[in-house]
C-alpha cells in the first residue's frame, strides 16, 4: 500500500479578514471561538487521517510561529513525522504542491499519495472528513488526480464550481466534466437546481508520480523549474532535516500560478468526492461571524459590547468596550491599532481597503501593534518625537540576535521573568524591578534563561526609531544580516 503524507499549505494573506488578518499575521493564525487556530485545526485534521507524515508548506518568515502553532495542539498525531518547506515568497498553489511532491518523492518515494489540505479551511465534522479523505485516497492509489468538491449549501458567487460526470466504477465519487469559474447569481442557481454542480473546495488527493507526470504534460516549463528548484534545495539541505529552505533564486523562476489553472483544468484522470462534511473557507467576516450564536436580535458578539437598538450585525472587539446605537447589518471589527466599520452586504470589498492602505505604505496593511518574532513578540505601547515604549516578551530559552543600533539608545526594565544581557563587552542578569542602559552604537543582545517568559518594557529614544535601525552580527533564527 503506497505511503500517504498530508501536506498543509499554509499561506495567503486573507485581505477580506483585515485588521485581525495582515500579511505578517495571515489568516491561518486567527483564533476562532474556540481559542484554536485554523492551522491548529488543519493540523488535528490532517492528523485525523491517520498520515504517518506531515508535511506544511509556508512562507519562511510564518515558520517560527507555524511551529509554534502546531506544537501547541494538544491532539497532535501520534508518532507522527512533521516537515516544513520553507518559501521564501508566495508564488501560488502550483509551486508549493510542486515542490511538496517532489520532497516526497525523494524522502518517502514516488508512489506517496499526497492529501493536500489548505491551512485557512474550517471543517468540523472530522470522521466524515476522514471518510472522504480515505475515499479520495483510494482513487489516488490507481493514479487518478482527485479533488474535494462540496454540496452546494446555497447559489453562492464566491466560489468556483465542478460540473460532475458519470459515477467512477467500483469507486465512490464521479468523474470532473469541468470546472468553471465563479458564477453570477442567475448561473450559480442554475447549478444548484440542476444537482450536478458542487463547490470547489480547493483540497486534492493524488500520487506523487501522477501529479509530477501531469505537470509535466499539462504545464511543462512550470515543471522543469519547479524540478530544477527542487535539486538547488536538495544540494543544501541536510538529508535529516525537518524544515527545508527553498531555494530563493531557482524557485523565483516558477510561473505563480494555481493548481487548478497549471493541471486540474487541463488533466484527463480527474476525479472529484462528494463531500459528506460541513466545510468553509472563512473568506470573510460574514463566514466567520456565523461560528458566533446570534442574540434576539440577530446579533453575534465575540468581546464586550454595549447594544442598544442593533439588529443583524457583527462586534469584534479584541481589548475595549465597543458601543453601538441603531444600526442594522454591519460590521464592527475592533483591534488596538485599526476599527473597520462596514456593511455586513460588503464583507467581500475589505480587500479593497487593504489595497489602499499598500498603495500608501501604512503599516496597518502588513502588522499588529503586537509583533510576533521567532523568539516571542513586542507590542508598541506609545511612541512619539524622539521615542518609542516597547512591551516586549521572550520565550523561555530564546534570544535576540546580537545587534546594534546606530540612532537609538534603549533604556530595558524587567517586569517579570530574568533577563541575561550583553551590553558592549559587558554581561549581566536582570532581574524583575531592575534595568540597563544600551547606548546607541553598542553590541547588545537580550535572552531569557528562565523556564517562564520574560516580560520588559523598553523605552527607545533617539533621532530615529524605525525597525530597520539593526545592524544583526549573530542570530540564531538564520535571519539576515543587516
Amino acid at each position: 500500500m503506497n505511503r500517504t503524507v498530508s501536506v498543509i499549505l499554509c499561506g495567503g494573506a486573507g485581505t477580506r479578514l483585515w485588521p485581525v488578518s495582515r500579511s505578517a499575521y495571515p489568516k491561518p493564525f486567527i483564533r476562532l471561538p474556540d481559542g484554536k487556530s485554523l492551522l491548529q485545526h488543519a493540523f488535528e485534521r490532517a492528523a485525523g487521517c491517520a498520515t504517518s507524515e506531515v508535511l506544511l508548506v509556508t512562507n519562511r518568515e510564518y515558520y517560527f510561529q507555524a511551529r509554534d502553532e502546531v506544537e501547541g495542539v494538544t491532539h497532535g498525531p501520534q508518532g507522527a513525522a512533521v516537515h516544513f518547506l520553507l518559501e521564501p515568497e508566495g508564488r501560488n498553489t502550483a509551486a508549493a504542491i510542486a515542490l511538496a511532491a517532489h520532497w516526497a518523492a525523494s524522502t518517502l518515494g514516488p508512489g506517496t499519495v499526497l492529501l493536500v489540505l489548505p491551512a485557512d479551511h474550517l471543517i468540523r465534522e472530522q470522521e466524515a472528513f476522514a471518510q472522504a479523505a480515505r475515499d479520495a485516497i483510494c482513487i489516488a492509489g490507481d493514479g487518478q488526480l482527485v479533488t474535494f468538491g462540496v454540496v452546494p449549501s446555497a447559489p453562492e458567487t464566491g466560489y468556483g464550481y465542478i460540473e460532475t460526470g458519470e459515477p467512477l466504477h467500483g469507486l465512490p465519487g464521479a468523474r470532473v466534466r469541468r470546472f468553471v469559474e465563479k458564477p453570477d447569481r442567475a448561473r450559480a442557481e442554475a447549478f444548484m437546481a440542476s444537482g450536478r454542480y458542487l463547490w470547489n473546495s480547493g483540497m486534492f488527493c493524488f500520487r506523487t508520480d501522477a501529479i509530477l507526470s501531469a505537470l509535466s504534460r499539462h504545464a511543462p516549463m512550470l515543471a522543469t523549474a519547479a524540478r530544477s528548484c527542487w535539486h538547488a534545495t536538495a544540494a543544501k539541505s541536510a538529508s535529516d532535516s525537518t524544515a527545508i529552505e527553498i531555494d530563493a533564486a531557482s524557485f523565483a523562476a516558477i510561473e505563480s500560478t494555481s493548481i487548478d489553472y497549471a493541471v486540474m483544468e487541463k488533466a484527463e484522470s480527474v476525479a472529484v468526492v462528494p463531500a459528506g462534511f460541513d466545510w468553509s473557507d472563512i473568506g470573510s467576516w460574514n463566514a466567520l461571524s456565523a461560528l458566533t450564536e446570534p442574540d434576539g436580535e440577530g446579533n453575534r458578539v465575540r468581546g464586550d459590547a454595549a447594544l442598544v437598538d442593533v439588529e443583524r450585525s457583527f462586534i469584534h472587539s479584541e481589548d475595549r468596550l465597543v458601543a453601538a446605537l441603531g444600526l442594522s447589518d454591519v460590521l464592527i471589527v475592533d483591534t488596538p491599532d485599526a476599527l473597520l466599520v462596514a456593511h455586513r452586504d460588503r464583507a467581500q470589498d475589505v480587500k479593497r481597503i487593504v489595497q489602499q492602505l499598500e498603495s500608501r505604505g501604512h503599516e496597518a496593511s502588513r502588522h499588529h501593534r503586537t509583533v510576533h518574532r521567532p523568539w516571542g513578540t513586542y507590542t508598541v505601547l506609545d511612541e512619539g518625537p524622539g521615542f518609542k515604549i516597547k512591551r516586549i516578551a521572550v520565550k523561555p530559552g530564546a534570544s535576540l540576535s546580537l545587534q546594534m543600533h546606530h540612532h537609538r539608545s534603549e533604556h530595558w526594565v524587567v517586569v517579570s521573568g530574568e533577563a541575561e544581557v550583553v551590553n558592549g563587552d559587558g554581561r549581566l542578569r536582570v532581574r524583575a524591578n531592575e534595568s540597563t542602559y544600551i547606548p546607541a552604537g553598542h553590541k547588545h543582545r537580550l535572552a531569557n534563561p528562565g523556564a517562564a517568559d520574560l516580560v520588559m518594557i523598553e523605552v527607545q529614544t533617539g533621532s530615529y526609531l524605525g525597525e530597520d535601525d539593526i545592524l544583526r552580527f549573530e542570530d540564531r533564527y538564520g535571519r539576515v544580516p543587516g
